[in-house]
């Protein structure tokens, strides 16, 4: 039996979402801003996040899969490259969650290789419990320990995205 335990309401993620993307504005003010969201879970995320961030800004996306089931692979594998040009450009990369570091650290070493001017890393849930390898993090909406989190562009197996709130999912 499946159950969902309400972690983070849609008023919640709202109102933090608003709170990032004013916080953004302020500091890439002046700058050449790409968002780089990380397919698929970081869309719905993503596209709230664009259309608060209030200064002219490019988006691109990245696919990435590390997962099966509730478990990494531990193999990161890319799905889809960047189409911009990022030489030079102000970087942030949008994720979902940041849970064991793993895939966030090779994102990282994978971007340092297009020569940005800079990169930072946005993320909904910062989760520490499995966290394996250690990342920055310069925007967190939120920080969580423990759970197996979904809804808001968040999966298992491709499923409970489409849900609005943040949901712990225990099987």
């Amino acid at each position: 039996m499946t159950t969902l335990i309400p972690m983070i309401s849609q008023k919640e993620i709202t109102q933090k979402v608003k709170e990032i993307g004013r916080q953004i504005s302020l500091d890439y003010e002046n700058k050449e801003l790409i968002l780089i969201g990380i397919l698929k879970g970081s869309f719905v995320f993503l596209a709230d996040l664009t259309r608060v961030i209030t200064l002219d800004h490019q988006v691109d996306l990245v696919g990435v899969s590390s997962y099966s089931g509730t478990s990494t692979t531990g193999i990161i594998k890319f799905t889809k490259e960047p189409d911009l040009e990022l030489k030079g450009k102000d970087i942030l990369i949008v994720e979902d969650i940041v849970d064991t570091g793993r895939t966030l650290s090779a994102l990282l070493n994978f971007f340092k290789t297009y020569e940005p001017g800079s990169m930072k890393v946005c993320t909904l849930i910062d989760k520490s419990e499995r966290r394996e390898t250690p990342v920055d993090v310069d925007y967190a909406c939120f920080h969580l320990n423990k759970g197996f989190i979904v809804g808001y562009g968040l999966d298992y197996d491709q499923k409970y995205r489409n849900l609005p709130a943040i949901f712990d999912l225990k099987l």
